[in-house]
């Protein structure tokens, strides 16, 4: 008996993620330069693991209350606060296993079964998939001949056509995988939208430290009640691997996204709240020296591709390059990286796995060395030269 057929249809129904099953594919190959890192290649600051040091050498390993220690939810409502002008009391922050459990936890939350979750792509495949789950529909809007941002007048004809079904948008800026970033003014149009409807709007906003170009900008400074911001430690203070998210919204909105939260992890290990805590409190400008990195990465990473007759989105944050195939390659994206991957042992992402619009690019992280950069430059070269028709 195949009991498969007696499971969830929604995950049944979903394929295994495509961008993890290239990643392991190119772990096998020896000496390939890996541009599909999404996370910094520098080391957690020191004061940081000094805390989360500390909190071990004082026994910090019991369970955490639910929602997240006080003093992280303290440090993070005073850190948004001061960086962004977003107004959160403590109570109104949720801490989490990294922004994927935020996503999980709000969309739960949020979601019946036919309900329509709207969501500009190309993007980062893991709303889609959670949603699909779900049981509900998700609409893309394909923002690739919109310079990569979402049009007001899109998602106007999105809610024209599903009416009260539309229960949530999903916004994430800077965005992956384009690096794209919307300005105040622009955010501000797609706030106005949705004001005042049942719609909630989900802002990842977790690259918000590794804007190149202006200020963070955030949907939250025009529609608060109705948004439900997520960010964390993991991009900004290279702490991926400590599993730190944070969820702030109203609180009658949060306390209902907590009841997921509860069920599926109860509370985070404490001694990584702890470094968390320090990095929100002590660390406010630990960035800036990555992203001062990450810029001159981004230049030299752009500037060879466009030699190379890769088109370039601009990335004005996060740590990706968004670049479409040249003509004369495979059109393909996804037979080109892993052509790619075995001939000229670089590793790039497809355009593809990130949804409509995806198709016919490539996502490279330079969330790598620069040296790796400049060796990855020289393998493409050889293989454009070697491939092109």
């Amino acid at each position: 008996m195949d009991l498969t057929k007696y499971m969830k249809k929604g995950l049944v129904e979903q394929k295994p993620g495509q961008i993890l099953a290239f990643a392991a594919y190119t772990n096998k190959i020896p000496n390939i330069v890996k541009f599909t890192i999404g996370e910094p290649d520098f080391n957690t600051p020191d004061h940081i693991k000094k805390a989360a040091e500390q909190s071990i050498e004082d026994n910090h390993s019991h369970y955490a209350p639910s929602n997240g220690t006080p003093g992280l939810r303290k440090a993070a409502s005073e850190f948004l606060a001061e960086k962004y002008g977003q107004k959160y009391d403590p109570d109104e922050i949720l801490v989490t296993n990294g922004v994927t459990e935020s996503i999980y936890d709000m969309l739960t939350a949020v979601l019946n079964p036919g309900d329509v979750m709207v969501i500009p792509t190309p993007i980062f495949p893991l709303y889609i998939g959670d949603a699909i789950s779900l049981g509900a529909k998700v609409v893309q809007i394909d923002t690739s001949k919109d310079g990569f941002k979402l049009k007001p007048e899109k998602l106007q004809a999105v809610i024209d056509e599903y009416g009260d079904r539309v229960r949530l948008l999903v916004m994430n800026y800077p965005t992956n995988p384009t690096g794209v970033m919307y300005s105040q003014e622009e955010l501000n149009a797609i706030a106005d939208v949705i004001r005042d409807k049942p719609i909630f709007a989900l802002c990842d906003e977790i690259y918000s430290e590794l804007n190149y170009d202006q200020e963070h900008a955030s949907m939250e400074k025009t529609l608060h009640d109705q948004v439900v911001l997520m960010n964390g430690v993991s991009k900004a203070w290279a702490m991926t691997g400590y599993r730190i998210g944070i969820v702030a919204a109203p609180k009658p909105i949060l306390d209902q996204i907590a009841k997921i939260h509860q069920a599926i992890t109860t509370t985070e290990p404490t001694p990584m709240q702890d470094a968390a805590e320090e990095a929100f409190a002590n660390g406010k400008d630990d960035a800036l020296p990555m992203k001062e990195e990450f810029k001159k990465r981004r230049d030299v990473l752009v500037e060879g591709l466009e030699k190379l007759g890769f088109d370039c989105v601009q990335p004005q944050g996060a740590f990706y390059v968004f670049a479409k195939i040249p003509e004369g390659l495979e059109q393909d994206d996804t037979k080109l990286i892993y052509d790619l991957a075995d001939n000229a042992h670089v590793a790039v992402t497809a355009g593809s796995f990130f949804a409509k619009g995806g198709a016919g690019y490539v996502r490279l992280s330079y969330a790598v060395a620069m040296d790796q950069i400049e060796e990855g430059l020289k393998r493409l070269a050889k293989y454009v030269e070697e491939h092109q028709k």
